[in-house]
């Protein structure tokens, strides 16, 4: 199966930088995915890049990254995933998940 790249980028409307420098979550299993964030320096923007099997869902990812950035105003970092099949909600609830850890660790 041929894996494809996507690559998108957003501006947060109140930036808010990655608490911490680098941070990895979740497993590549089948119906799963693993994010990897790194704080950058962006100018204020945050850039994905989804690796994923399934391809015409490129409309969707962007949507649900969207959301996830209106959510949060993540900002200044770069966000790796590393996608199995994952629904898109599971793509929001693993992403919520992965910035909730590293808040948490953050914070000691």
């Amino acid at each position: 199966m041929a894996l494809q790249e996507l690559h998108y980028t957003f501006r947060a409307t109140e930036p808010q930088p990655f608490p911490l420098e680098w941070s990895h979550s979740g497993v590549v299993g089948s119906g799963d995915m693993e994010v990897m964030f790194e704080r950058c320096m962006l100018d204020g923007e945050i850039r994905f890049k989804v690796v994923t099997p399934v391809r015409g869902f490129e409309r969707v990812w962007e949507q649900v990254l969207g959301r996830f950035v209106n959510e949060t105003n993540l900002a200044d970092v770069s966000v790796e995933i590393n996608d199995n099949n994952a629904t898109p909600v599971v793509v929001l609830m693993r992403l919520r998940q992965a910035l909730k850890e590293a808040r948490k660790e953050a914070e000691g």
